[in-house]
């Protein structure tokens, strides 16, 4: 057993004890017998990384009264937590707190009905409103030409488009193609409706039902699936199932993202 040695160094010439400072990032701190001044930039496995106002960055050991603070000496600790996460909005961004909503843009992004519309909100509506962007649904596509030259684009005034079931030979695909305006972007996702960018996870089900041609796809969802044959209540249970980008398939976020960007550009 270890044998108790009682320090007997004069309390006098004991040094006396420092305040204890967490290593917060932005903390300006001299080093102890050096003339070196930096601010922290990271605290990690006993040492801090110091940055002086040229760029230069050092490590130094988290030693006991190793550092100056406004002229008095302190040990630096390691800070009680990592610093937080920034926020995020639904659709991924950073969070912009108490930001107010810029004053509507004259270029618009139009999608095809209420569902897409309300799908869009619910995960881009922070940055729309910050970007100034309104969307507007269409209740289809079949009147789009019509729709775009009432809406006359420029290029200070650009309008994007996102259609459901955008694939090559389809009606969609024809009518998008007749349009030409080099201020008119027009997206679209591969799927039947919007319903499905919704990913199966997020519900609960391995996969979207495959609809027979010739049945109401909504209503033939409802039934496979058990639910329901109220299409409205059931777009509302998809809906709440969303709370962020991670539910919706990146096929639908890639075509979003381009149309916020094209009006805003």
């Amino acid at each position: 057993m270890r044998e108790y040695s009682p320090d007997l160094t004069p309390q006098w010439k004991r040094p006396k004890p420092v305040p204890e400072v967490p290593a917060d990032t932005d903390l300006v701190v001299e080093v102890a017998g050096t003339d070196f001044c930096g601010a922290v930039v990271a605290c990690e496995a006993g040492t801090v990384t110091l940055e002086d106002r040229f760029g230069k960055r050092r490590v130094f050991p988290l030693e006991p009264r190793g550092f100056l603070l406004e002229g008095a000496v302190v040990t630096l600790t390691r800070p009680s937590r990592a610093p937080a996460a920034p926020l995020r909005t639904a659709s991924g961004s950073v969070a912009v707190p108490g930001a107010r909503a810029r004053v509507a843009r004259a270029g618009r992004i139009y999608v095809e009905g209420r569902h897409d519309a309300e799908l869009v909100e619910r995960v881009w509506g922070d940055d729309l409103r910050i970007e100034g962007v309104v969307v507007e649904y269409l209740e289809g596509i079949d009147d789009l030409p019509a729709v775009v030259a009432e809406f006359a684009p420029t290029a200070d005034a650009r309008l994007g488009v996102l259609v459901d079931h955008l694939v090559p030979g389809s009606k969609e695909s024809r009518i998008a193609a007749s349009v030409t305006s080099s201020d008119v972007l027009i997206v679209g996702h591969p799927y039947v409706d919007v319903w499905q960018a919704v990913k199966p996870s997020a519900l609960g089900i391995t996969a979207w039902p495959v609809i027979p041609p010739g049945q109401d796809w909504k209503t033939g969802v409802c039934r496979a699936l058990g639910w329901p044959e109220n299409t409205g209540a059931a777009w509302q249970h998809i809906l709440s199932r969303v709370s962020s980008y991670k539910d919706l398939e990146p096929v639908l976020l890639g075509r979003v993202e381009e149309l916020i960007d094209f009006v805003t550009a």
